[in-house]
């Protein structure tokens, strides 16, 4: 009888351990015709001294899915946890005002674009795509990618913008920093350290989960957001508040 009492106080422990995880943020209600580990159910952003802790939870197993591997980069794609933000893309590391700022974590197989970083230890810097990572990302609408589509804004040949300084060598503004998500069950977080965390505290977010696309030809528009799987928010409007 002690031992299924017991059994039963640790249950309730658990569960309450997970709606605490679950306060605040973009409540999400499930939905039966999105792939559970792209299911939202819940976003949050919240700061601990520096760092800001970027959260999401799902009806599945978060991270269970990646794409298939094609074996060439046109056409290949990019399965993503996005937390798009209003904070300035300065604030990073980009040109002031050059669009949308967001967080992402993403899986593809068929290119590696964190050239400074070995992922999966076995000692080339050039192979660990497939493995989840972060990036932070400016995007825009462009309506070649499908009308009111996004992508991640391309710098065109010749041009000059301000990156950060992991910036990874592609024509885009995208940045590699490096920062490790961590899995759990159905979640994913990332801790980001950041020098100016009152930054963080004032921006308003949104969680996202999505597909991209490497175009075909391998040109601008060189990455493309071709399926959203689900918007926390429903419709995009960055509602989420940080640590509220």
């Amino acid at each position: 009888m002690k031992a299924f009492a017991a059994a039963v106080f640790s249950l309730a422990a658990l569960t309450a351990q997970a709606h605490e995880g679950h306060k605040g943020g973009i409540a999400s209600e499930p939905v039966k015709a999105v792939k559970a580990p792209f299911d939202i159910v819940h976003t949050k952003i919240t700061t601990e001294g520096n760092m800001a802790v970027f959260h999401m939870a799902v009806s599945g197993k978060a991270g269970k899915s990646k794409p298939s591997k094609t074996g060439k980069l046109a056409g290949s794609s990019v399965f993503s946890y996005v937390w798009p933000t209003t904070m300035d893309p300065s604030v990073v590391g980009f040109d002031q005002g050059a669009g949308i700022l967001a967080f992402a974590v993403t899986s593809h197989p068929d290119f590696d674009d964190t050239p400074l970083y070995d992922e999966n230890g076995d000692g080339n810097l050039s192979n660990d795509g497939d493995l989840w990572h972060s990036h932070w990302v400016v995007l825009k609408p462009d309506d070649a990618c499908g009308k009111g589509a996004l992508k991640v804004v391309d710098i065109p040949e010749g041009a000059k913008p301000k990156l950060p300084r992991t910036w990874p060598g592609l024509p885009l503004l995208i940045d590699s920093p490096g920062y490790s998500p961590l899995f759990k069950g159905g979640t994913v977080e990332v801790k980001v350290p950041f020098d100016d965390i009152g930054v963080v505290n004032a921006a308003g977010f949104d969680g996202v989960t999505s597909a991209l696309r490497v175009n075909a030809s391998v040109h601008s528009p060189l990455l493309c957001v071709v399926d959203v799987f689900k918007v926390a928010s429903g419709k995009l409007t960055l509602p989420g508040k940080v640590n509220q």
